[in-house]
């Protein structure tokens, strides 16, 4: 499967309560043009990691409401939306208004992303933003039919990237990476929510050999 075709696949996922941030607009949120720019801004990044030797593919759940739900990348919220977009050296337009919204995962996964200078994709097992009933800025665990077309994505993602490795955060992706991986290798790191930042970090930082300043690590 081609970027293209990939990105195409995405816009056309309908599920309910699950908002697809590729074909659809948030009213409350969202500039008119909202899911045709997160559409672009993925498929420019897929398109350069195709072309590039993918270190790692980050895992992590689903996309959340302060987050992904936003910016159409998993793990990266409007705060980190602009350092995303430099690090694959391709343009992102935002397509939310008002003040930045930053997520604590995506800030705590961004400041390791710091000191990795290997090539590093972000995905999720599910990459929509499912939520509750009749509560669109909430955020809930995929459900299992949910997760299969996931987990076909990302097979298809990782036989088009072709990574070294893939990085599950947390069990729920660990569970999926493992049954995908075949001879690629996989390691599990603590999801830095729910008193995990700590664990994180000290794992990220040996699994690339990190040796993180005080400065940065402030930032934790």
């Amino acid at each position: 499967m081609r970027p293209n075709e990939f990105v195409s696949s995405l816009r056309e996922l309908r599920f309910q309560n699950v908002f697809n941030p590729y074909s659809d607009r948030c009213a409350v949120h969202d500039v008119d043009d909202a899911p045709s720019r997160r559409a672009s801004a993925l498929l420019q990044l897929l398109e350069t990691a195709v072309a590039t030797e993918v270190d790692s593919l980050w895992i992590g759940r689903d996309l959340g409401h302060r987050g992904g739900r936003r910016t159409g990348l998993a793990l990266t919220d409007d705060v980190h939306l602009t350092i995303h977009a430099t690090r694959w050296n391709v343009s992102i337009e935002r397509a939310t208004m008002g003040s930045m919204v930053a997520e604590r995962t995506a800030a705590v996964i961004w400041s390791m992303l710091a000191l990795v200078p290997a090539a590093v994709f972000l995905w999720n097992v599910f990459p929509l933003h499912p939520h509750e009933p009749d509560d669109p800025f909430s955020n809930r665990s995929h459900r299992p039919h949910e997760r299969a077309v996931g987990e076909a994505l990302l097979a298809e993602l990782i036989a088009m990237l072709r990574p070294r490795r893939l990085v599950a955060i947390g069990n729920d992706a660990a569970k999926v990476a493992y049954r995908l991986a075949e001879f690629t290798e996989v390691v599990q790191v603590r999801h830095p929510s729910y008193g995990g930042q700590s664990d994180f970090v000290r794992q990220v930082k040996c699994l690339y050999d990190l040796r993180a300043d005080g400065e940065q690590l402030k930032l934790l």
